[in-house]
């Protein structure tokens, strides 16, 4: 029988050569929001691995959008040119590049993980946050993260179709909102996060409102016949939270707004979040949306063997598999895998030679 993981998967007019992803993978390596040679060799290696898509990190709408001051960024022009120089070797590889557009909320003004992953304040270089409702997400924060008025929702919404015009210009080709790991979307999501009193706070439809305007405004600049992902975190595994009820339906509406596929992580919301840790510990999430919903689903978490990759692909739980930490370990995990799973896959003509 042959590898599902390594059959190709069309959507709209893109066709993925085989169905592992990289997953979007913070590097906090750019200089205000630059993209530098280290993304070119971490995301062209991957390409050159043989994944079939390298989703690029986390990109910043606007510059209080970032996580930290070393993430990426395309919320100006400028930063263009050295991300079209990636995707034209990422293309170059016989794969597509995509990109996840991103809001940290209350979330952004941090550190890289390598200096403490502490906030910073301002005297450090830090910003104003801003989140649907003022509440940090830890106790004890320097300063409160500022709930956004309409003037400030608005100003998001403009932010992300700019930077999909970019994103466009730039040549990627799969786009994904991130609405996942308690940024700013999620954010809106989650009534632990939203307390609002006005149209965008209360209702499941007044909290899933964000997130659907700001699909609205990708699609204004967005190719119709290019694949629109959403990330979204399925439960915050915190009582009262949002909760698989709420992503399938949400999910369900996305699919009628025209979005393609939902790549279904979890959790990443409050710190106070108790998440069961284990082998394929979301993919039961990827199976309730795609089977509930009837949409196409990425599944992401402690997938790490090209046999497990295969199962759940075969029992139809999940249509992609996105890859993360195990791609940051082994770069050419595809061309290990395809030896495992007796699959034919392209070589790099420089790499044939080790070819086994």
């Amino acid at each position: 029988m042959a590898s599902q993981l390594f059959s190709p998967l069309t959507i709209k007019n893109i066709t993925l050569k085989n169905r592992i992803a990289i997953s979007p993978m913070c590097q906090y390596s750019a200089e205000d929001g630059f993209a530098n040679n280290w993304h070119l060799v971490h995301l062209g290696s991957r390409a050159s691995g043989g994944a079939g898509l390298i989703i690029q990190e986390t990109t910043a709408v606007s510059p209080e959008a970032r996580i930290s001051p070393s993430d990426l960024g395309i919320w100006k022009d400028e930063h263009i040119e050295k991300l079209k120089e990636i995707n034209q070797f990422i293309v170059s590889q016989n794969s597509i590049p995509g990109i996840q557009l991103a809001h940290a909320g209350r979330k952004a003004s941090v550190s890289a993980p390598w200096l403490g992953n502490k906030k910073l304040d301002f005297a450090q270089g830090g910003w104003q946050t801003v989140a649907p409702s003022a509440i940090p997400y830890h106790d004890n924060e320097p300063f409160l993260p500022e709930a956004l008025d309409k003037n400030g929702i608005q100003k998001v919404i403009s932010d992300f179709k700019s930077a999909t015009k970019r994103v466009v210009e730039a040549g990627y080709q799969v786009l994904e909102i991130h609405a996942a790991h308690g940024y700013l979307l999620h954010q809106f999501l989650s009534p632990l996060t939203n307390v609002r009193t006005d149209e965008y706070g209360g209702s499941f439809e007044n909290r899933i409102r964000f997130t659907l305007e700001i699909v609205e405004a990708v699609q204004t600049e967005w190719p119709s016949n290019l694949p629109l992902l959403v990330r979204i975190s399925a439960t915050d595994w915190a009582e009262g939270g949002w909760n698989p009820e709420e992503s399938v339906q949400l999910s369900k509406i996305l699919k009628e707004k025209g979005v393609d596929l939902i790549d279904v992580s979890s959790g990443g919301l409050v710190s106070h979040q108790k998440i069961t840790l284990g082998p394929g510990y979301q993919v039961p999430f990827a199976e309730k949306v795609k089977k509930e919903a009837n949409i196409a689903t990425g599944a992401v978490g402690l997938i790490t063997e090209a046999q497990q990759a295969e199962d759940i692909l075969n029992n139809g739980q999940a249509d992609l598999i996105l890859f993360a930490r195990e791609s940051l370990r082994n770069p050419n995990l595809p061309l290990d895998f395809a030896k495992e799973l007796n699959a034919d896959i392209q070589w790099p003509k420089q790499y044939e030679r080790a070819k086994l």
